[in-house]
């Protein structure tokens, strides 16, 4: 791993290398932790990692079947007039074999029976005469195979059906049960301790004293982790001396996969879970080429990685987002497969000093011609959080850019599911 002093910063791409190799190659254990498999049926399933792949173990459809309510018949150019002996209806079949010049009455999921090999729509057929003596005649030119859905032309026997690390939505449930798997094995939910550092934090529905503030991150976080379907182990807030924290982490290490603090890891006389860490663990980096989020300490305490979050409330989230998200999802075992980022013309400019990667809150539009335009949120702060709700992306300028000028490109990042539900 590269070494950075004190007065350097990380790239955010070396960082997040490093993070992700540490997982890997460090932390075997925790993947073995991790990864153990349980057998769950369909009830409870969703939102679960899958821990093999799964095959379909039959055909679907399993059988010929008809794609909508008609008539079924063997279609023969000379033939303009078909007999009606019969019919097929979804679960009960037409027990017989279709002649030349005969048809059945079919429903839509409705076996095509032997010697049939085209459907017509109902509403283009004409049924005439009674009883045993009606016959049918279309009004339409036909074509030969028409409105039959083929045994395996959607899903083949032994094909795969879904992928190991493939977290399971509704629609995968439907899947399985369609091809008539009951159960699948999932990877354990990985656990997350979360504990907040600082005198000055006041929980939610107390009184707010002089000097104080409201612990916001926590509950932040907390949320930020359930959405991903994490286990979330909330600690509290922790005071603010070396003890306490260092009880805090060893009762994180001993019940959770993964630890996540807010504040603390700055250069503040206070400030003791970097210097806590680097006594009980391992401190991998503490400063990172980000803005906002600078702060930012990733490391480990025996088997359990840590990530020390910025304690600014917007440095918090991003660094979450960015940084702590896809590490997460990793060693939850997820297969992840990352988005493009779109690109937009700036409409107005944006101010960007070279030497960190920058996340700024920003909001895109597309115009009548289609093109997407982006300007920067009028909110920057840090420790304004409230610049998310005005935006609907990041502008994502890299490291060593400067300036960016009206008309000039810009890569945007739409919002996920943690800022915005309208967005993946």
């Amino acid at each position: 791993m590269p070494c950075y002093t004190s007065n350097t910063l990380m790239p955010l791409d070396e960082a997040q290398n490093a993070i992700l190799h540490a997982i890997n190659a460090a932390q075997n254990a925790v993947q073995n932790s991790i990864q153990n498999k349980e057998q769950l049926t369909l009830d409870h399933l969703l939102h679960r990692v899958l821990a093999e792949d799964i095959y379909a173990p039959i055909n679907v459809p399993t059988f010929n079947n008809s794609a909508m309510d008609g008539y079924a018949f063997y279609h023969d150019k000379t033939i303009t007039q078909y007999r009606l002996i019969g019919e097929s209806l979804a679960g009960h079949a037409f027990d017989g074999v279709i002649k030349q010049g005969e048809c059945i009455r079919i429903m839509t999921g409705a076996v095509i029976p032997q010697g049939a090999n085209t459907v017509v729509m109902q509403e283009q057929a004409e049924l005439n005469g009674v009883g045993a003596s009606k016959t049918v005649t279309f009004n339409v030119a036909i074509q030969q195979g028409s409105n039959i859905r083929k045994a395996g032309g959607d899903i083949t026997q032994g094909a795969r059906l879904l992928a190991k690390g493939k977290r399971l939505t509704p629609v995968d449930i439907g899947l399985l049960a369609s091809v008539g798997v009951g159960h699948a094995h999932v990877y354990h939910t990985i656990k997350v301790a979360v504990f907040s550092t600082g005198d000055e934090l006041i929980q939610p529905n107390n009184p707010l004293k002089a000097g104080h503030i409201y612990d916001s991150n926590r509950p932040m976080l907390k949320a930020m982790l359930k959405a991903l379907h994490i286990e979330v182990i909330d600690l509290g807030v922790v005071d603010d001396n070396k003890q306490a924290i260092a009880n805090a982490f060893n009762e994180a290490s001993q019940k959770a996969q993964c630890v996540i603090t807010s504040g603390g890891v700055s250069v503040g006389e206070a400030d003791f879970t970097r210097e806590v860490l680097e006594e009980i663990g391992e401190v991998h980096f503490w400063k990172l080429a980000i803005k906002p989020g600078k702060p930012l300490a990733f490391g480990n305490i025996n088997q359990c990685v840590f990530f020390g979050l910025p304690g600014n409330p917007v440095s918090s989230a991003v660094t979450f987002d960015i940084v702590a998200k896809p590490a997460l999802l990793k060693l939850a075992g997820i297969d992840q497969q990352k988005k493009p980022m779109l690109k937009a013309k700036a409409s107005v400019p944006f101010k960007k000093k070279p030497g960190r990667t920058d996340y700024q809150r920003a909001v895109y539009q597309t115009d009548k011609h289609g093109d997407i335009w982006v300007a920067p949120y009028k909110e920057q702060s840090s420790a304004v959080l409230s610049g998310f709700s005005g935006s609907n992306c990041y502008a994502v300028l890299e490291q060593n850019c400067d300036n960016i000028h009206v008309g000039e490109w810009v890569a945007i990042k739409p919002y996920n599911a943690l800022f915005d539900n309208s967005h993946d």
